[in-house]
Parts: structure tokens; sequence; C-alpha cells
């Protein structure tokens, strides 16, 4: 924990992140349309970061998320906005990616079964070769470990580790760039990442966060993802835009 400050302080500076058209320094956002990469989208771009965000569709329940993130790019001033596809459901393992398995509507212990194998290894080994042809030093991705149902690619180790990976297995890295990834979120409580995006103007309307949502972007408000976000604006006294069905 001790090193999340760092990671949020890097965000208020240029560091060595290489600067697009007008001076400001490149980033890639990975965004899922989601409350959490909403957040880490509005702060990366409150400390003036140029942000190329990134989607992606990984063989997930539904696409109701991805909607929610073509709208939140938008709202939030990305500069840019891919979605970039990856077979997961071919791989399987998480209730997320193959229907035969359920998605659980009461807390379980331990890692649950919506945990996605190796999902942010990869999402952040796409954002990092995206990042490598923007020039781009900076990789920011929303990750939160008090709220992250035991995933341990949500933990500060994953993290860290990543960007010493990122510098070692790239030609930008060996050429002597050095890459950054930023989890501005990784210590903050579901209630302190609210308040923080109303803060800076999120429409947490515009998000999906749901692992079941239906077509039209409306939650179940029966699975673990649903209960933190619910809890999560109880805690923060902000009144709940979710649209349930």
């Amino acid at each position: 924990m001790a090193a999340t400050p760092m990671q949020t302080e890097t965000m208020t500076q240029a560091g060595p992140t290489q600067a697009g058209p007008g001076g400001a320094a490149r980033a890639v956002v990975l965004l899922s349309g989601g409350l959490d990469s909403a957040t880490a989208l509005a702060i990366a771009r409150s400390r003036g970061l140029q942000c190329h965000a990134l989607s992606i569709s990984y063989g997930q329940r539904h696409a109701s998320e991805l909607d929610a993130a073509v709208r939140v790019a938008a709202a939030l001033g990305a500069h840019e906005h891919r979605v970039m596809r990856v077979d997961l459901a071919g791989i399987g393992g998480s209730a997320l990616t193959d229907r035969r398995i359920e998605v659980p509507e009461q807390p379980t212990d331990g890692i649950p079964v919506t945990y996605v194998p190796a999902r942010n290894t990869i999402m952040l080994s796409m954002a990092l070769a995206w990042a490598e042809v923007l020039g781009a030093r900076a990789l920011v991705i929303g990750v939160n470990v008090l709220d992250s149902s035991g995933y341990p690619d949500c933990r500060p180790e994953f993290v860290s580790s990543f960007e010493q990976l990122a510098t070692l297995a790239t030609r930008a890295g060996a050429q002597g760039a050095r890459f950054q990834v930023l989890a501005p979120l990784i210590a903050m409580t579901k209630a302190q990442i609210i308040r923080t995006g109303v803060g800076f103007g999120v429409d947490y309307s515009l998000t999906v966060s749901c692992y079941q949502a239906d077509s039209d972007g409306r939650a179940c408000g029966r699975c673990d993802s649903c209960r933190l976000r619910r809890d999560g604006f109880r805690a923060a006294g902000v009144s709940d835009p979710t649209r349930y069905r």
C-alpha cells in the first residue's frame, strides 16, 4: 500500500512520458466502461495527460460495458478511443466468459469465479503495445485492491511488477525509456473513488459495472459488482444513478 501515493503523485507530472501534439504527455488508459476506469480516466485528464482510451472486447458476457466505454470516453474528453478484440472466451474458466458458469449473487470466500484468468495482464500488454506505437510512457488502469473481490491482478505488487516487465520487454525500454503503470485508485474505497469522480465531474449514469447487465445496460442488482457499487454510493452519500432491471 505504501507505494500507492507515489503512483498517484506521478500522474501530476509529465515524468518520462513523451509529449503529443500541443505538448501534453501521452497515456494509454484502459477503459472498461465501468465506474473505476471512468474515474481513472477523469483523474488522468485532470493531470493534463493526453489520454488514448483503450477498451477490450474479450468475450465478456455482455457488450453493454463497451457501449458505456464509448459514452464515457466522449464525455470525459479522451483524445482517442479504440476497441480491440481478444478471445478470452476461448480460454474460459470464468463466469464472465463462460455462460455455463453462473455469476454468484452472494459474496464468496477466496478468489471468485468472476476472476478472468490473466485478464489485466493481457489488457495491460495490449495497452503497452499501443503505447510503444504512440510514444506514450504511461499506462493508466483503474484497479483497486480494497474492493477487488480478491482478484490477484488488482494488487500493488502486480502493478509494480508489470511496470518492470514493460521496461524489460519492449524496444523502447531497451533503448532507455521507462514506462509507468499508474493506478490512482489502488488504495481507495469505492466511496472514495465515487467522491473523487464526482469532484471531477464524472457522470456515473453513463457507466456499467454489472457482471450480467442486459442489452440496455441495466444492472441485475444482485452480483458482487452491483453490491460493491451500490454500497459505495451509499457510503459516499451520493445518489445512485444506476439503472436496474
